[in-house]
Formats: structure tokens, sequence, C-alpha cells
């Protein structure tokens, strides 16, 4: 028999779920909207999913399977759907991916059948996160995600050091996942690799942050570019940085990747993440580059400044400060969806054009990397703009 609760906060969740969100209306930058409500939270999982509805074994409706969180989403736009893959992160910790989806990519997000499997072929894994999706020009959908482990050169009273290496997964359905083995690339530590869409030079192409640490980055650090052979057999004999972090600037400590690139008609534009030290612990922003067409490891357009940073309620959550990114889907009306998580809490969208996008990465100024250079180039856009203004007595 199912518990007569059920019922009563089923209920409560459909009208949750099926809450319309609307463009902030006191949010304006010309580039992208916000808007009102987050897209995903833990409140969208499923009750079934969470509880024992069976009232024999579950005779006061506790939760047996708490969420605490479902944030940092891949992304993909199919068969005129807009499909994520959560981090769903439980109460003990670990997350899985689960599955969502929505007509119109801004409300609506269900979750749907059941969290992701595959194949069990590392043992060591512990936990998962971060999933990348990519639909590649091969005909398969990739999923590249963070696989976590116990560090074994740990001491044996250390359970916290952890060694983050790259998984791969396959699909052609989004139901039926094939395990492909890890990505082995030079660096001790990965996070933060994605697929480009299509081949480079008749090879797989990658971008890949190289890290001496689980958390720091060390000697390496900056988005890199590589190539491989077969992605059966997943091997990168090279990592070349083209997008380094540097000193005083919204990617002081570390940058990487974040969604696959987008393809426009000027290049390659790229939506990566820079964390830098602040009194209160790390920032992470977005920010945007671009790069060729002919050769997507060269950077040809690098606009100043974060892109999307944490905005008021956003700051707050289990990791404050926080704003990441791993999903962006483009539709057929060249709308950009951009699915970012906030304070590793919940998720938001934030809605552009690729013209808008274009605008913004070529023609909004680079940083020149010092203040009184930061100050003159202020100083002549307000000239510039006086004298407009001037025009208007005239």
């Amino acid at each position: 028999m199912i518990h007569e609760k059920y019922f009563e906060l089923v209920e409560k969740q459909n009208e949750f779920l099926s809450k319309k969100n609307t463009k902030k209306d006191d949010f304006y930058n010309g580039v992208y909207d916000r808007y009102e409500n987050p897209v995903m939270t833990r409140h969208h999982v499923p009750l079934h999913w969470r509880f024992d509805l069976n009232k024999e074994t579950n005779p006061h409706f506790i939760e047996r399977l708490g969420i605490n969180a479902a944030f940092n989403p891949g992304a993909i736009y199919l068969n005129n759907k807009y499909y994520l893959v959560v981090r769903t992160e439980g109460l003990d910790r670990k997350s899985i991916f689960a599955m969502a989806e929505s007509d119109n990519g801004v409300d609506n997000f269900r979750f749907i059948d059941t969290p992701l499997v595959w194949d069990d072929i590392d043992e060591r894994e512990t936990n998962i996160y971060d999933m990348r999706l990519v639909q590649h020009e091969d005909g398969w959908i990739y999923g590249i995600y963070c696989s976590e482990s116990k560090d074994p050169e740990a001491s044996e009273f250390d359970t916290s050091s952890a060694v983050a290496q790259a998984g791969l997964v396959r699909t052609k359905d989004l139901k039926k996942w094939e395990r492909l083995p890890n990505i082995q690339t030079p660096s001790p530590q990965q996070r933060n690799v994605v697929l480009h869409p299509e081949f480079v030079d008749g090879k797989y192409a990658f971008y890949t942050r190289p890290q001496d640490g689980f958390i720091s980055t060390g000697s390496g650090g900056g988005i890199a570019f590589a190539l491989c052979d077969d992605i059966e057999n997943p091997v990168i004999t090279e990592e070349t940085v083209m997008h380094e972090k540097r000193y005083h600037t919204i990617y002081e400590v570390k940058n990487g990747q974040g969604p696959a690139p987008i393809k426009t008609d000027k290049g390659w534009i790229h939506i990566a993440h820079g964390v830098r030290n602040t009194a209160a612990g790390l920032r992470y922003v977005l920010y945007t580059i671009a790069t060729s067409l002919e050769d997507p490891a060269k950077v040809i357009a690098t606009p100043g400044g974060h892109f999307i940073a944490p905005y008021d309620d956003e700051r707050v959550g289990d990791v404050s400060n926080v704003v990441f990114c791993n999903g962006a889907v483009v539709n057929e009306q060249n709308e950009v969806f951009i699915y970012y998580a906030s304070s590793d809490t919940r998720i938001h969208v934030a809605t552009t054009t690729i013209e808008k996008l274009v605008d913004y990465t070529f023609n909004t100024p680079e940083d020149p990397f010092r203040s009184l250079d930061c100050a003159k180039q202020r100083k002549d856009l307000i000239l510039d703009n006086l004298e407009l203004l001037k025009s208007l007595n005239k």
C-alpha cells in the first residue's frame, strides 16, 4: 500500500515543477538574460527516488535516500528537447548522474527514467561528477566526467587526498551508455577534460587542464589542447597550453574549459571558468575566449573580465561565491542556453543568441592587465560617450 503522505507531497511537487520561469527584470547587460528561478534544485528530484513509498516498510514516510544538491549539469539539445545530465549529490556526499528534460529549456525540467549506470570498469573510482556532453561528428554522444579515487600514495590516516582522472562514456540514445577507458594524459591529475565536437587533422581533439594536485594546479594549469588517434583507447601524449592562468586576473589561480566550444562564423567560442583568491576563499566566475575555425588551439579573442559571476542569492550555498558551467546548447533559432550552477547547490540558465555572444566575445576590450591602463581604457570610453551626448544638445 502506498503511503497517503506521498499523494500530498507529489501534488505540491507537481505544482512546484510546473512553475513558469521568467526573465529577471532587474538585470540587464545586453549580452544575456538571467531568470527569476533556478531551473533545477534538489527539490526537483522525484519523491520515488528519495522515499520508500510502501506504508508497511516506511510507516512514518521517512526520506530514506535524501538529496543534498543538484548542480553542474552536462547539456545537449536533441530532438527538440533540452536534456541535462545533472550532478545529483546524495546526503552521503556521493554524486550520481541523473537525466532531466524540458521542452523549452528554461522551466518545467523533470528528471526521467532512473540514474545513469554503466559497466563498472574501475574499482578504485569512488565519486563521479561534472559531465560534459558532446555530440561528435563521428555519430556518438560522448560524456567526459571527473572520476575521483583515493590517492594510493596518501598516508594511512589521510582520508581526504584524492586523484582526479577523466572518465569517458558514450551513447547513441541517452539511454544505453558504453563505458570506455579513462583518458590518459601526461599529467598526474586531470580535471575539466572536454571533447572537441569535430575531428582535427583526422584525430579526436580534447581540451584538458594539466595539474599536479587534486585541487592545486601546481606547475600545471591553463586550458590545454591535445589530440589522440583512437577514442576507444584514448591516450594523449602531449598537452599544449593555449590559455594560461595569469597574475591578478579572474583566472589567476586556475582556469578550465566549461562545455564544448560553440561554433560560429567568426570562430569557436569557449565558455571557461576562472578562479581567483579572495579573503573569503576562492571565487569562481565564467569568462569567454574565441579560437580559430582553422586552428581550434589558436586563441583569437579574449574579452576582459568575467562573463557570468555569482549574483545575489547565487553566492550562497555549499561552496559559496561560485558559478560553474559544463553545459551549453544552441537550438535551431541560434538561441544559446548556458546552464550554470551556483555555489555547488542549484542550476540556473542564462539565455543569449549566437549574434550577441559573437559581439561580446570579439568586441569587448581585452584586459590590459594593469590598473592605470584599465583607467585609461575606461577614460577613452567615457570621453567618446561624452562627445556623443554633447550632440544631443546641438
